[in-house]
């Protein structure tokens, strides 16, 4: 194991749970002196040190992993790439924050994205204004989202007590894997006295379900694989049979405003249905015999690409641990509708991805996996899985919707994929470098940057600058 050294976090842990060293020193049966010297970072925190940890107090000892600082240091770097903050913090300075007070860093991260908010919605208002100096920044950013998927990445993208609701739901329906729909439209009629019916083409092209509480009918699109037709109903079960332990858990979300709590309660809506339609024991078993195989397991479980790798981004559960996935889906323009993580990867929210990235060349390559080992800018490895997924409403003329979906995972993990065969894994040489998005990233000499990293002096060539105006290399 990694020298850690976690000292100030322990020592936090102790004071709120207001016990003095020599009782913390008694109850882990190690004497004062040594402890002293853990919580002033002069000897690491051990392994045995941690299990007595969990056995005396059954604390997570997922508080004191690395990975968390990983995420953190991403996520401070990118609150303080303000040029106008002045000088550029360093690498090691992050590290230090992450590590010894994260508590406040992410104090500092909340503050931080708050005021950027606040910042583009006075831009929006002074556009609205007729203001053209503010006319770059026009659109509102969209609060509750963040909220909800801040919420769902501080939980590491697994929710235990729904996850277990929804594996109980599977047991009693006979576990009907890959033909859930017909079990659970029973299950709709027999507790709930609900009937299916088709929903009308004139509904609306994106609508897939639409419930009608007084005729008691649940609307669904003919559309609809069975997989789909089985989330569908299984997210209308979430409703009506899960309701208070959704509320209860949107209640621990400390979300800002209604429209954000009704947002988390969709996507712990959707969660459940997930996990009923692929219920995590049987799911992570197979996942694991299979090499998780994305369309093998697919096929077993009868759902489409994006569904098993959005399933595989959550398979987190205490003493059962899956691969842990980083999950995202972007279209053509970059924009990024999906990002669920349940590992330490973090990307730039503002300013665009890399375009080093495979996701993107999934546009390329329609249907085709990709794989690709990519390392960020801190020494990180990841094995990344890319593919195009697309659907359409039907008709000739209809507009179909294109997106490339990716996961992820650190290059430790990857020996348990069967996408890692064949690569060379152990090289560095081979891996591509990438970066967090252009703004953030400390890569200078990347020869696909879109514009100068913000907070940092640029050296340039006065005969050659690939970011002056009008510069061209045609």
């Amino acid at each position: 194991m990694k020298k850690v050294f976690m000292g100030v976090r322990l020592k936090r842990l102790r004071e709120e749970r207001r016990l003095t060293q020599q009782a913390l020193a008694d109850a882990l049966g190690i004497s004062l002196s040594y402890l002293n010297q853990i919580e002033n970072n002069q000897r690491p925190l051990t392994v045995p040190v941690l299990l007595k940890l969990n056995a005396a107090f059954g604390m997570n000892v997922q508080l004191f992993s690395e990975h968390d600082d990983a995420r953190l240091i991403g996520e401070l770097r990118e609150a303080l790439s303000d040029p106008a903050l002045g000088e550029p913090i360093a690498s090691t300075d992050l590290r230090e924050l992450a590590s010894n007070m994260p508590a406040l860093a992410r104090a500092f991260i909340s503050q931080s994205r708050r005021l950027k908010q606040a910042s583009e919605q006075a831009a929006a208002y002074a556009a609205r204004l007729g203001d053209d100096r503010q006319g770059e920044l026009t659109a509102l950013p969209s609060t509750p989202f963040e909220e909800v998927r801040d919420f769902f990445y501080a939980n590491r993208n697994y929710v235990d007590a729904l996850d277990r609701a929804a594996e109980i739901v599977a047991q009693e329906l006979g576990m009907p894997l890959g033909r859930m729909a017909s079990a659970l439209a029973g299950r709709l009629e027999a507790k709930h006295g609900l009937r299916l019916a088709d929903l009308s083409q004139d509904a609306g092209s994106g609508t897939q379900r639409k419930y009608d509480p007084e005729t008691r009918t649940l609307w669904l699109s003919r559309r609809l694989r069975p997989g789909q037709q089985a989330f569908q109903i299984a997210t209308q079960l979430a409703f009506l049979e899960q309701r208070g332990l959704m509320d209860e858990l949107v209640a621990g979300g400390s979300f800002s405003n209604e429209e954000a709590r009704s947002l988390a309660r969709i996507g712990l809506a959707n969660y459940f249905a997930g996990a009923l339609v692929l219920p995590y024991a049987p799911f992570l078993r197979l996942a694991e015999r299979l090499r998780y195989d994305i369309e093998l397991l697919g096929q077993r479980f009868g759902v489409g690409f994006e569904t098993t790798c959005h399933r595989l981004s959550t398979l987190q559960r205490p003493g059962a641990h899956g691969v842990p996935f980083f999950f995202i889906r972007v279209d053509r323009a970059g924009n990024i509708s999906k990002r669920q993580s349940a590992t330490d990867f973090h990307f730039s929210r503002f300013g665009g991805t890399c375009p080093l990235w495979n996701v993107y060349e999934a546009f390329a390559q329609p249907d085709h996996i990709l794989t690709q080992v990519a390392s960020m800018p801190d020494g990180r490895t990841y094995l990344w899985i890319a593919r195009s997924v697309s659907r359409g409403q039907g008709g000739y003329r209809a507009p179909r919707k294109t997106f490339a979906v990716a996961l992820g995972c650190d290059i430790r993990h990857a020996s348990r994929l069967v996408y890692a065969d064949g690569l060379d894994l152990g090289n560095p040489a081979a891996a591509t470098p990438i970066g967090a998005g252009c703004k953030i990233c400390e890569r200078r000499a990347c020869p696909q940057r879109a514009f100068p990293p913000i907070g940092q002096p640029l050296y340039v060539d006065q005969n050659r600058s690939a970011f002056a105006p009008y510069t061209t290399d045609m």
